[in-house]
């Protein structure tokens, strides 16, 4: 009997398969599209454009109409919802995340109506940002190694990590241009330049996605403005948007094969990226013919709401967004959709549009094979996550990441011979990854570093010193705050909002603040009952003292406060002028309760505000520094490890050393002993104050959990430092923006009392060896607009000890229609040589090298000569000669 049944079931899925083309792997993908297309209901096709973070270890019925993806984010299967909302530092195993998303792929193939699969999708900038995930150097790192075939490990690695765990989408790589150091998204960037840029980027997005993984270049255009800040509006003109800030992206789609998009927050040209029709409808899908889907920045589509006042809802937003050539709306919670979804169901956005929109997601799920086999094997994610072989390629990536700024008296290496060494800073021994990174594993410090590399054979003694951040008071806790609200005592104070500028009326909201500190930067207190520009605050309840003595209490916050204890004006700031702390002394006694009145208001919005005290702040940093002196004299030589504080939304105007680290150097320099001075972070620092009085500085980055090591290596000769740099160091911040590859001036660079030179150029970087560049042969010195030649020159190590050189090609049109860059980098190769080795290095030269844009923007080869420059970066050219192009 059981003999009869098995054909007569197969003859039945035939007959269902059949009857629901889509289903059937065999009909041409187009095809599977269009009918599954057909079959959908508007609920359905908006849940294929709506993505968020979680699972569905809650109401499953709720998803029974399908949805694009989740991010993968909980910390197992009991994690709240706070814990799901984009939490990177968190994450459930490999394992765990592997069962989860067959747990989830198998709902949705066998649950949901029409049985459409989801992409799993999540961050992987520099590695998964997920526990047992492998953490990489940052990208801004990546970049500095000038290695694509370095890189191309490193994805490799990061694909195997995420397609055993089930992952489909990586919403990386950056390949923002960072022209302005100041922005705090610099470490997330490949630098400055465009091909540098490209070159990264496909060789990060190819890899993945050969393994089946989307990748998602970002943030498209542009994401960093006027003054270096993030997501400022952009007024770029056409031209310098195809020059510099689009070959990365255009690159990623038709080189390294990127099969989505994710916009930025900002505006361009007066629109929104997210609902911009040039950008995405007109550039993006019809010139550039990408095929891929595009997909919001996490709760940009509402942006033409909240930030550029372009649409005068949500459901607006929405309609302008998807109009414009946005597909997927990136949220961060499952109850957004009644906010994004009605526009769908009332016939506001054309069908034609979601159709289109709806099919680039279908067609790319079709593409991965998620209908047929969406399943991974958690044995493999357990196996592949965190595999010594990728600890490996973190370590060597480290290695080539590292920059070496100053060498006097060749300091460094250092000698294994010595006796002791103080190794000193705050980021000696954290090991930071920087921003978009998961926790690591068995993350390596510098101090472990070279503690491990020394052994017993010498003395490794460790000073703190000091903080990045010189904490002079802290917002007041809410066990020291307290009112009475329905005859209970209540931690915190009770505040009355009012939707003026002056304290009068009723209030339009009443509640319990627990903590006077607050960022509304975007909202309001509260968007249903006040204007986010317009309202006024009276908070009012007890203050306890935690001790005896005179402290300094106060607000660090906009201007438009005024503090009242026991019913006397301490602090009276009630003007508006700029964002400032002002903290004045006041006698307490420890146990006493005072009556505490606290007011503010604020007439334009964007509003800081916090309650401060300098109450329990012990304050150790002179003590800590000279204990570092200390330490750092009585050792042969000093290590000091420093560094910044940066990140998304947390641009820095300035770029000095925060707190005081600069007098930790100048103090430890102070000492006579030799002192290398290792930079950890992800951009420029200014340097006058401290460097003259350092022998030897390296730029380390945020060098990955293998980081220790690899620093460890190239402090101590085990490894010759190559890193180049992928940003202009400035002198000072007045300088900014400054590009290596600007266009000429009219008259000169400089300031009346400053040098318009940088302090460190791009592409620059040091070695404990020394190279010779000679015999540069243009093969060929003369060649039409559509033939190319090939460029040869000798390169030869001149010192006693092997590394690598990283040697880079510019160009210069020496005569053009328009104005062009005063140089170029075109092409560069990192090559290793043995001590007194010599090797010949090519490059072609393309016609696609020699393009510009006319004077109508069209792409074409000018006849005229180009200047060709070889050198070791865009200020260090070694050689130099004329290539003519002829009609």
């Amino acid at each position: 009997m059981r003999l009869l049944l098995i054909p007569l079931m197969v003859l039945s899925l035939a007959i269902h398969v059949s009857a629901q083309p889509y289903k059937d792997p065999k009909v041409p993908i187009e095809d599977r599209v269009r009918d599954l297309l057909s079959r959908m209901t508007p609920e359905e096709k908006f849940w294929q454009l709506f993505m968020i973070p979680g699972d569905i270890s809650g109401d499953r019925d709720r998803y029974k109409t399908g949805i694009f993806g989740f991010q993968i984010s909980t910390v197992g299967q009991n994690a709240d919802a706070a814990q799901q909302m984009l939490s990177y530092a968190a994450g459930a195993s490999a394992t765990e995340t592997a069962e989860m998303v067959n747990d989830m792929q198998r709902y949705f193939l066998s649950q949901s109506r029409l049985g459409i699969p989801i992409i799993p999708f999540d961050e992987a900038l520099h590695g998964l940002v997920r526990q047992g995930a492998t953490a990489f150097p940052q990208a801004i790192g990546l970049a500095a190694t000038f290695d694509p075939a370095t890189m191309r490990r490193v994805s490799q690695a990061i694909a195997k990590e995420c397609y055993t765990r089930g992952l489909r989408q990586i919403l990386s790589p950056v390949v923002n241009i960072a022209s302005d150091v100041r922005w705090g998204r610099t470490e997330e960037t490949y630098g400055e330049d465009p091909l540098l840029a490209s070159a990264m980027g496909v060789a990060y997005v190819s890899e993945l996605e050969k393994m089946g993984i989307i990748t998602t270049p970002k943030h498209f255009l542009a994401n960093v403005g006027d003054g270096g800040r993030d997501s400022y509006p952009i007024h770029f003109n056409e031209r310098l948007l195809r020059e510099i800030y689009l070959p990365p992206f255009e690159a990623c789609f038709k080189q390294g094969g990127s099969r989505s998009v994710m916009t930025s927050y900002n505006s361009l040209d007066g629109s929104p990226c997210t609902g911009n029709d040039w950008l995405l409808n007109q550039l993006l899908k019809k010139e550039w013919g990408f095929k891929g889907f595009t997909i919001s920045d996490a709760g940009a589509t509402g942006g033409a709401n909240v930030l550029h006042f372009t649409a005068k809802d949500y459901p607006g937003s929405t309609v302008s967004s998807i109009t414009n050539g946005l597909d997927v709306i990136f949220q961060t919670s499952y109850d957004h959709k009644s906010l994004f979804m009605p526009p769908f169901l009332d016939g506001r956005i054309s069908q034609k549009v979601i159709d289109e929109a709806v099919a680039r997601v279908l067609r790319l799920k079709f593409e991965l094979g998620l209908f047929e086999n969406p399943y991974v094997d958690p044995k493999e994610a357990k196996v592949w996550n965190g595999h010594p072989s990728h600890r490996q390629i973190a370590r060597e990536a480290a290695q080539k990441s590292v920059v070496l700024l100053k060498n006097d008296k060749n300091i460094l290496p250092l000698s294994r011979t010595i006796k002791s060494i103080a190794v000193i800073g705050p980021d000696a021994a954290e090991a930071r990854l920087g921003g978009y990174s998961g926790p690591g594993i068995n993350k390596v410090s510098i101090l472990d570093g070279i503690k491990r590399k020394l052994g017993t054979s010498a003395a490794v003694r460790y000073a703190k010193g000091c903080s990045r951040e010189d904490v002079q008071y802290v917002t007041i806790p809410s066990d020291a705050l307290s009112c009475i609200v329905d005859g209970k005592v209540q931690k915190g104070l009770k505040g009355e909002y009012f939707s003026n500028v002056t304290l009068s009326g009723v209030p339009a909201l009443t509640r319990i603040d627990q903590q006077l500190q607050f960022q509304w930067t975007l909202f309001s207190p509260d968007p249903n009952v006040l204007p986010y520009d317009f309202y006024s605050v009276r908070w009012t309840g007890k203050l306890k003292a935690p001790a005896t003595g005179k402290f300094k209490i106060g607000v660090d916050g906009n201007d438009g406060y005024r503090i009242y204890i026991d019913g006397k004006l301490v602090v009276d700031n009630w003007k508006k002028l700029t964002k400032q702390a002002v903290l004045k002394d006041f006698t307490f006694e420890k146990g006493r309760e005072y009556d505490i009145r606290v007011e503010y208001y604020e007439p334009a919005g964007n509003a800081f505000f916090s309650l401060v005290w300098n109450a329990g702040v012990k304050n150790t940093e002179a003590l800590d520094i000279d204990n570092a002196v200390k330490i750092a004299a009585q050792s042969d030589v000093a290590v000091v490890v420093v560094g910044i504080e940066e990140g998304e939304f947390r641009d820095r105007a300035y770029l000095s050393l925060p707190g005081r680290q600069e007098e930790l150097i100048n103090r430890i320099a102070a000492t006579g002993k030799p002192v290398a001075v290792v930079l950890v972070g992800g951009s420029a620092i200014t340097m006058n104050n401290w460097m003259g009085n350092v022998s030897s500085i390296l730029d380390v980055w945020y060098p990955g959990e293998e980081g220790g090591n690899a620093v460890a290596d190239v402090l101590f000769g085990d490894y010759n430092p190559a890193g180049r740099l992928p940003i202009t160091f400035p002198v000072f911040e007045g300088q900014l923006p400054l590009v290596y590859n600007h266009k000429p001036t009219g008259r000169g660079d400089d300031y009346n009392n400053l040098t318009g030179q940088p302090l460190f150029p791009f592409g620059y970087g040091l070695s404990y060896t020394t190279f010779e560049y000679s015999n540069l042969d243009i093969i060929k010195k003369s060649i039409s607009a559509t033939d190319s030649t090939q460029i040869s020159l000798t390169v030869r190590n001149t010192g006693k000890v092997a590394g690598d050189e990283v040697v880079q090609l510019y160009l210069r049109d020496e005569l053009a229609s328009v104005v062009r860059p005063i140089t170029e980098l075109k092409a560069f190769k990192r090559i290793t040589l043995k001590p007194g080795e010599a090797t010949t290095v090519t490059f072609s030269v393309t016609p696609e090298m020699l393009s510009m844009l006319d004077v109508n923007l069209n792409k074409v080869v000018e006849p005229g000569d180009f200047r060709i420059m070889v050198g070791a970066s865009c200020k260090d050219i070694r050689l130099r000669g004329i290539l003519t192009v002829t009609q």
